[in-house]
């Protein structure tokens, strides 16, 4: 682990998958011209602090199509569990020496990369102080901007820790199930807005 935090690794993993249960297959769905991986693929890009981007498929034979569409746009690649993310996730930035690593789900094709510095910058400058920053506990953004940033050594003790299968399915509930085990940071919309609370109002009316 490098001790400069200005020198950190920060290996960001966009995690994706053909087999979607709401809308399958919607990764490659069209998106101005492009399949919407790439798309997402291109907002993410734009963030000056993501670092090393790898897009994160499964190995089941439906993902292959991810795989070559990665391959053609250079997009580094990377495959494994299809149902435990959290291992995925922990693979994947193991395999790229990772200091720190951003969870981004691939189903945010409009994900402002202004954010996702804010939520990096956060985490880097109050790196003794955190091991695990988001923007979504509580959530204030607009919906589709999810970031969520935590130091390598903590995302190796909750791989070696999480047992419950929501645990494992979704990378990281283990970090904000168990506050006192972790320093635990959040990013709140410096707007003064919350979203959460104009959603409901929008849908009660």
């Amino acid at each position: 682990m490098r001790n400069d935090k200005k020198n950190l690794k920060i290996v960001t993993v966009i995690q994706a998958r053909m087999s979607s249960t709401r809308l399958p297959g919607k990764i490659m769905l069209p998106l101005s011209g492009k399949p919407l991986l790439i798309r997402m693929y291109e907002r993410v890009q734009r963030s000056k602090l993501a670092g090393k981007i790898i897009v994160a498929v499964t190995t089941d034979p439906e993902d292959q199509v991810l795989v070559n569409l990665c391959n053609e746009n250079k997009i580094t690649v990377f495959r494994g569990n299809p149902t435990d993310l959290l291992d995925r996730h922990y693979q994947a930035a193991l395999l790229y020496n990772a200091d720190a690593v951003v969870k981004i789900p691939s189903d945010c094709p409009l994900i402002d990369p202004e954010i996702i510095n804010e939520v990096i910058e956060y985490f880097i400058n109050n790196y003794d102080e955190f091991d695990y920053v988001s923007n979504l506990h509580p959530p204030t953004w607009p919906d589709g901007n999810d970031v969520e940033i935590m130091k390598m050594s903590s995302l190796k003790e909750t791989w070696l820790k999480a047992k419950k299968q929501m645990e494992r399915e979704h990378t990281t509930p283990y970090f904000w199930e168990n506050p006192d085990e972790f320093k635990l940071g959040n990013v709140r919309w410096k707007s003064g807005l919350d979203y959460s609370m104009t959603y409901r109002f929008t849908i009660d009316y």
